[in-house]
């Protein structure tokens, strides 16, 4: 596909939800830095994050949300996460 392509230029325009959850839980308290370092990759990049004590969750243009969820992973990874559960929602309104 070229980028020009109706296809490429309609993903590019996609509005996604990506929700995703750093492992190991640290119960109460302060969260644990790998979900504060994943939480300013995204601040980083421009978006703004729902940041909870079960999940992260961030909305926005799918041009945006895909990059920076590359930076999270790395990391939170390199922040001491041992796993992280994600899950990418496509807004089809």
């Amino acid at each position: 596909m070229h980028p020009t392509d109706p296809q490429v230029t309609a993903a590019a325009d996609q509005q996604v939800t990506a929700e995703f959850t750093t492992e190991p839980f640290h119960g109460e308290g302060e969260p644990p830095q790998h979900a504060v370092a994943a939480r300013d990759r995204l601040r980083e990049a421009g978006l703004e994050p729902d940041f909870g004590p079960l999940g992260t969750s961030v909305t926005g243009a799918r041009d945006a949300v895909l990059p920076a969820i590359s930076s999270v992973l790395d990391s939170a990874l390199a922040s001491g996460a041992h796993r992280i559960t994600l899950q990418v929602t496509v807004d089809e309104s």
